[in-house]
């Protein structure tokens, strides 16, 4: 069937990783481009389905702009490149993350499957391809979105960088990569992906019929890849990488950007029903919702994790708990002309709220500087709304009677009126922090009560989640027998005749 638009690439080039916000989800930066082909059978357009195969969990969308080549290109110089270009679209770079294991890096089973690469309705044949909006919505509420100023690497550049070595036709695809954002979706659900002036592209997902059969490469998923899936873990490259890179072509990145994206298939936000944040299961979020941090700081130290309390913050409202995992953002000291280059506008502090995830903590280094405000109600609210599990700042909080009013857990060193430009410039986010004197790397657990917060390395949230339920049980029992006037005495801690009483209680329950 012919494609509404005409389209018949010889070939679709998709590239890995190409979007500041995405790099920062991903954790690592590429210093140059890499890629992988999509069949051209992948082809798809707007209105028709997308199959989830039989025995799949982890289908996830990519909105993206897709780069149509209209003139014939063989080592093209970039200041040729987009006299090339036939004009731009919508498109969305569909994949399963549950064949993964099977073409890692080619990403074939993962992306390539019939119908995984929609494009359309319309070409925008005259348009400045360093001001373009990219904008994906899932049943109506928007996902992500961008601007083409956040590009790592440009349309000139991937033209030129691909055209070294290969001849591009007219017709052929490149999928110019994916904004933070991408999720998870499941059969029954709508993706939209709006390139601003071109109309939406709309697909719904629906259950494939049939199973697959019992030879060649199976359905196979891990904890790790479902954290992957969700967003809570990188996935290793096999692109170069280095601290932060240079923005190229149309538009310049602002600030290093930390992440890469090698993988099949798109991240997401953390899973309402198939896993938690950092595919953390129900048990250990059901632990974690329930034992103070008290509780958990002594298991931290047996250990040997020692810095893990965040310091000199307390709680907005100390009647909510607050479980999730770290989302980063960086204040670094106000100076002038920086601040006035990057500091309005659409600022790290702002994209960084856009792109918080569903059971993310923003966790903020202010510095410990008390001087400003670092987050208003309304970034908050918005916050909220996107799913966040919670704020913490080791700064200032501004609008601070307003978050009385708001169910998102909240904690802050103090209270300030001034807006954050009176001491900080917002920088960048996704990378290692320093809050209330401790380290949070992102995808850390994050744990608050009315006490304060601890952070829990992921690798050992279950473990310390589990024994410090034990560890609070048994305070229960002892704290009850205290109550009932029983000398702490070889009782706190338990001696051998005390503990077989608290383990005959236990087996009688």
């Amino acid at each position: 069937m012919e494609h509404p638009l005409g389209l018949a690439p010889g070939k679709i080039i998709a590239v890995h990783l190409n979007y500041r916000g995405r790099a920062a989800e991903r954790g690592r930066t590429p210093a140059v481009p890499s890629y992988f082909l999509k069949p051209a059978s992948s082809l798809s357009w707007s209105g028709r389905p997308v199959v989830r195969p039989a025995g799949c969990e982890l289908l996830a969308f990519e909105g993206e702009i897709a780069i149509i080549i209209g003139a014939r290109a063989h080592r093209v110089p970039r200041h040729r490149a987009l006299g090339h270009v036939a004009g731009y679209t919508a498109a969305n770079d569909f994949g399963v993350y549950d064949f993964k294991h099977a073409d890692l890096g080619s990403n074939l089973r993962a992306k390539g499957q019939d119908g995984y690469t929609p494009v359309g309705p319309a070409i925008l044949e005259t348009a400045d391809p360093s001001a373009l909006w990219l904008r994906t919505y899932v049943n109506g509420e928007l996902a992500q979105e961008a601007c083409t100023d956040e590009l790592l690497f440009g349309f000139d550049l991937l033209i030129a960088d691909l055209s070294r070595l290969m001849t591009l036709e007219p017709g052929d695809i490149i999928l110019a990569g994916t904004p933070a954002g991408s999720t998870v979706v499941r059969p029954g659900d709508v993706v939209e992906v709006e390139l601003e002036g071109a109309g939406r592209l709309r697909n719904q997902v629906v259950a494939g019929s049939g199973d697959l059969g019992d030879f060649g490469v199976q359905p196979r998923v891990t904890d790790e890849v479902r954290a992957a899936a969700y967003g809570s873990a990188p996935i290793p490259a096999s692109a170069p990488t280095v601290a932060s890179a240079p923005a190229s072509g149309p538009g310049p990145a602002t600030g290093p950007a930390t992440a890469t994206d090698s993988a099949p298939g798109p991240d997401s936000s953390p899973a309402d029903g198939d896993g938690g944040p950092a595919g953390l299961d129900e048990p250990t979020l059901a632990a974690l919702r329930s034992v103070s941090t008290a509780t958990l700081s002594a298991q931290l130290r047996k250990r040997g994790i020692d810095h893990h309390f965040i310091e000199g913050v307390r709680p907005a409202r100390p009647d909510l708990r607050m479980v999730g995992v770290a989302r980063t953002l960086r204040y670094l000291p106000l100076r002038e002309d920086v601040f006035d280059e990057i500091g309005g506008g659409m600022n790290a502090q702002k994209r960084t709220v856009e792109e918080i995830r569903p059971g993310e903590v923003l966790v903020i280094e202010a510095r410990g500087e008390r001087g400003a405000g670092t987050l208003g109600d309304i970034l908050a609210l918005r916050a909220l709304r996107r799913g966040a599990a919670g704020v913490v700042t080791d700064g200032g909080l501004r609008d601070s009677p307003s978050f009385a009013g708001l169910e998102l857990p909240a904690y802050f060193a103090v209270a300030h009126a001034a807006v954050l430009g009176r001491r900080h410039v917002p920088m960048d986010s996704q990378i290692p922090v320093a809050c209330g004197g401790v380290l949070v790397m992102p995808g850390d657990v994050l744990v608050g009560d009315a006490e304060g917060v601890v952070v829990i390395p992921p690798r050992l949230a279950a473990e310390v989640a589990r024994d410090a339920a034990r560890q609070e049980a048994e305070e229960r029992f002892i704290y009850e027998r205290v109550d009932e006037g029983a000398s702490i005495d070889g009782l706190y801690p338990m001696n051998r005749v005390w503990r077989e009483a608290y383990e005959e209680r236990e087996r009688a329950r």
